[in-house]
């Protein structure tokens, strides 16, 4: 398809998507395929704390934990993955600081790699 964008991994993200359950890596995948032809999974969600960075979050809920995928759809040119994660507790929603503070880190990375690239 002409119009893809490409995946950019920042820092572990692919080799972290590698490592979870295949039901898990087809619905991370499915989102972030559908976010290279410009379309948006009903069940990605904006990810809180992100307002106005295109950063976007799929939850795949399993009976003993929570996995997520987090990519930012902010850049014209491609769609960077910023972080797959397991989330251990399901109790309360909130995102834990340690992997908040991985994502604004990631999130940074892929605004210098976009400005390097133009």
């Amino acid at each position: 398809m002409k119009n893809r964008k490409p995946l950019v991994w920042i820092g572990s993200s692919k080799k972290d998507l590698l490592e979870l359950p295949r039901e898990v890596q087809r619905t991370i995948g499915h989102s972030l395929n559908l976010a290279q032809i410009g379309q948006d999974d009903p069940d990605a969600k904006p990810l809180k704390g992100f307002t106005g960075t295109g950063v976007r979050e799929i939850v795949k809920n399993d009976s003993d934990c929570t996995f997520r995928g987090v990519y930012t759809v902010k850049f014209k040119d491609a769609i960077y993955v910023l972080h797959v994660f397991k989330k251990k507790s399901k109790s309360g929603i909130k995102t834990p600081k340690i992997e908040v503070d991985l994502i604004k880190d990631r999130l940074k990375a892929a605004k210098q790699i976009h400005d390097e690239r133009h």
